[in-house]
């Protein structure tokens, strides 16, 4: 699309000029001064298999119209993930729309609650996290490289850094057995540490391949705010049952593992949790007050339920005041206009990064070398049934199953090639592992490509076949780029076969051993602390003996 608004004399000659940084090195990548290869509608239709026709058309319909151009968050989650949102606002700038009611680019329409629900610049609740006393951090993706590779270097964002030493994990939020992708692998990492604990409501995958597991009450067994930056509602979040079995809230398991080590006054500042969320709301009433925005004292919003920031004053246009003064007004980039050509970046010399938006082949596509063995391009989706991996033991998302399975959408002419029928229970697999799920045949699916919904609690039998229909064990961890190391988890190859005689039965939802069935919806029942007899805490729990945290050793075989 770019090169049919370059190559007609389309393109906001003006705008890029005057907002933009960078446009004469993109335009001869584009036409191919650069490398010799011409970026046209024909190019692009034999990777796409778009036509060049309906691509020169779009690129033409979008030059004349106001236009907004959109992606979706899910496309950063795959290998050089970075290039199609840089293609996009650079496609957005040549049209020289940015700034303006209805044209420019937007990202993640779709999971954003502040689209449609503009608010004016106030805080949201929210409290201090704390300094990091090591300044240490690593992009979660690379997760499984720390564990196993202590030591090694990595690039992240032009920062040199090696991977730390880790001999003990404490998560709390989160489920990494269910988002990392690669999971065999990450099962390998998983046993490097010496101690791994875990704050859970729920015998997660990951809650399983824990040492100790602090069971953590949910939101229903506790009070709470709820809000963001992007909500012009926030919510008194009353708790509605006291905590079930021997659960407890986070604060209060974090205040009591402090009082254990001399600082509870510092970890809880002398306030309880009622204490806390009034800190926190009053914290935010200042902002409010300071913009001019009403907002009642805690004890009216407690009681009434909710606070309400005015809808703002004027519609919300992105970059428009970037549009009408780009001086006043500069971008927070090196240049302070759109850089469509970054120096920086060319400074990092990344070759999984130029500096300027760039057609790059993953490492895994239809045009792969590794197709020959690998047929079928696999695309991972949100499920429409749960959130991510939230509540796969629900009524709805186990409705949802097929033959007690996530389900594989396949075209009709993939599945007869396999002798797939609906219902089926199929083996999806690649090089990397393999999953059982069940059949769906899909005309809307394209031939070649199969799709599979996330969140299907992590239930292998082995390191060769996991029994529920995650698809994490088979996408590749890999990073995005050395820029962003964001998760390529989108998108694998694999084959898919269907599977003979019985299927082995789901266990991700049977209780680990030793765990009464009253406890079902609890991490853990109380026992006293090993190291503070008269603290009761939670139980040690591991499921490992020998090997520890091997594929199915929490789960009753």
């Amino acid at each position: 699309m770019l090169h049919t608004l370059i190559d007609a004399g389309l393109h906001d000659r003006a705008f890029v000029r005057s907002h933009c940084v960078g446009f004469e090195p993109l335009a001869d990548y584009v036409m191919g001064v650069t490398d010799g290869l011409v970026k046209d509608a024909s190019w692009a239709e034999g990777i796409t298999g778009v036509s060049a026709g309906t691509v020169r058309q779009l690129a033409r319909d979008a030059a004349a119209t106001r236009s907004l151009l959109t992606c979706t968050w899910s496309l950063q989650r795959a290998h050089h993930g970075e290039q199609p949102y840089w293609t996009c606002i650079a496609l957005a700038a040549a049209i020289g729309q940015i700034g303006l009611p209805g044209g420019g680019f937007a990202f993640g329409h779709g999971s954003m609650n502040g689209v449609g629900n503009p608010r004016p610049d106030a805080p949201g609740p929210e409290m201090g996290s704390g300094a990091n006393p090591l300044g240490k951090s690593i992009p979660v993706s690379r997760l499984s490289d720390m564990l196993l590779y202590p030591g090694q270097p990595y690039e992240f964002n032009g920062r040199h850094d090696t991977y730390p030493d880790i001999q003990m994990v404490y998560w709390a939020g989160g489920n990494p057995f269910h988002h990392h992708q690669d999971l065999n692998k990450l099962v390998r990492g998983w046993q490097k540490p010496q101690t791994i604990v875990v704050h859970e409501s729920w015998w997660t995958p990951t809650a399983r391949r824990a040492d100790i597991v602090l069971p953590a009450t949910t939101t229903l067994e506790r009070n709470d705010i709820g809000g963001s930056s992007r909500d012009r509602f926030v919510l008194a979040m009353h708790q509605a049952l006291p905590p079930q079995a021997d659960s407890r809230n986070d604060f209060e398991i974090y205040r009591e593992l402090a009082a254990m080590a001399g600082h509870e006054a510092a970890f809880t500042e002398g306030r309880n949790e009622m204490e806390w969320l009034r800190h926190i709301f009053d914290g935010m009433a200042k902002g409010w007050a300071r913009g001019g925005f009403p907002i009642p004292d805690f004890d009216t919003f407690w009681a009434e339920g909710f606070a309400e920031l005015p809808p703002p004053e004027r519609d919300f246009v992105l970059f428009d005041s970037f549009r009408a003064d780009p001086v006043a007004h500069a971008l927070k980039t090196p240049s302070g206009k759109i850089e469509l050509y970054s120096e920086r970046i060319a400074g990092f010399r990344y070759a999984d990064c130029p500096p300027h938006p760039t057609w790059m082949p993953p490492a895994e596509w239809l045009g792969a070398e590794a197709a020959d063995t690998w047929p079928l391009h696999l695309v991972t989706s949100q499920p429409a049934d749960k959130l991510h991996s939230q509540m796969d033991a629900g009524a709805l998302s186990v409705a949802a199953k097929v033959a007690s399975r996530e389900r594989v959408r396949i075209h009709p002419s993939d599945a007869a090639a396999r002798g797939v029928q609906p219902g089926d229970v199929v083996r999806v697999f690649n090089d990397r592992g393999s999953c059982l799920a069940g059949a769906v045949i899909d005309a809307d699916v394209m031939p070649g490509v199969v799709v599979m919904s996330t969140g299907a609690w992590f239930d292998p039998q082995s390191s060769s076949l996991e029994r529920h229909g995650n698809p994490n064990v088979l996408t590749l961890d890999v990073g995005t780029s050395q820029l962003a190391q964001a998760p390529s988890a989108l998108s694998a190859l694999v084959e898919v076969e269907g599977w003979t005689g019985a299927p082995p039965p789901v266990q991700a939802f049977v209780l680990p051993e030793g765990i009464p069935r009253s406890d079902a919806g609890k991490a853990a029942v109380a026992l006293a602390c090993p190291c503070c007899p008269e603290s009761p805490l939670a139980i040690p729990y591991n499921p490992r003996q020998s090997p520890r945290r091997t594929m199915d050793s929490a789960i009753p075989s």
